[in-house]
């Protein structure tokens, strides 16, 4: 039940785009344990203008490649689960693109999965790999 909204440079190529989108879903698959049909992604292409970072933050140092993720999912994953979701996330979109880890930005958001989602038909459904 994840949704995930990328935020990107319009520069990179569609398969780019495709592979970082591919590289978050097998990860939430993997460290969240999400339905491989639970597939439910914005890509936004920004222009430079639109996107705004600062050079270094953290001690992590960022270019124009950077990438945000932002990823609403439901309550009741541990902090080692989130922690090895960004790490794969990272490692991932790494492995099949030009986009550095340093260059990955990732904010997860967590709600209620029992009653804060509508798949569809104006109800809401229950999600049923989650532990409500």
């Amino acid at each position: 039940m994840p949704f995930v909204r990328i935020s990107l440079p319009k520069a990179f190529s569609q398969e780019t785009k495709d592979n970082i989108s591919k590289s978050v879903h097998h990860s939430l698959m993997q460290e969240f344990n999400i339905p491989e049909n639970d597939y439910f992604h914005i890509i936004e292409e920004l222009g430079p203008q639109q996107i705004k970072y600062p050079e270094t933050y953290l001690g992590i140092n960022h270019t124009a490649d950077i990438v945000y993720i932002q990823i609403i999912a439901g309550q009741g994953r541990t902090l080692d689960q989130k922690r090895a979701l960004y790490k794969e996330i990272a490692n991932q979109i790494a492995s099949s693109t030009t986009v550095t880890k340093n260059n990955i930005i990732i904010v997860l958001l967590e709600n209620d999965g029992s009653q804060n989602w509508s798949f569809g038909d104006g109800m809401i459904q229950k999600p049923t790999h989650l532990k409500l």
